[in-house]
């Protein structure tokens, strides 16, 4: 009985590893093109920054702490205030500040990021969360924002 179990358990296994199909079928396959292929790190290059940088303190979701770092994810502030946000990105941010009708007074250091880093930088946190950015941050619109 045990054997005939055994013999029927391995003649299934068998028969289901058989497949009518061909292996080696174009169709089994994905062309990758690498003229066209697209690394995801350069989908969202802010979002890259974003993690090197800013996650530390403003959270992966962007809610901050509603201590010491304000929210990004829904602020009052980046909408009301773009050239403000874009300094501070660009150069940091010391002082205080409300955001979202709480007073935060921590100090953020300058990153030391390109013009363009910062352009995607913000157009990442414009655009994530609750946010829906519909003027995207230009290079040139952070070269002209001096401190």
């Amino acid at each position: 009985m045990l054997t005939t179990k055994l013999f029927l358990g391995f003649g299934v296994f068998v028969l289901g590893s058989f497949s009518f199909e061909n292996p080696f079928s174009p169709e089994n396959y994905i062309e990758l093109n690498t003229e066209t292929a697209v690394v995801s790190k350069f989908q969202s290059p802010g979002k890259e920054i974003y993690a090197d940088f800013c996650m530390q303190c403003h959270g992966a979701n962007g809610k901050g702490d509603t201590k010491n770092f304000p929210p990004l994810d829904g602020s009052d502030w980046l909408k009301s205030k773009r050239n403000q946000s874009i300094a501070a990105v660009k150069f940091g941010q010391s002082g205080e500040i409300v955001v979202n009708k709480i007073k935060y007074n921590s100090s953020m250091p300058a990153m030391g990021l390109s013009d363009q880093e910062v352009a995607d930088v913000m157009n990442y946190v414009m655009t994530s969360w609750g946010n829906k950015q519909t003027k995207i941050i230009t290079e040139k619109e952070v070269a002209a924002i001096k401190k």
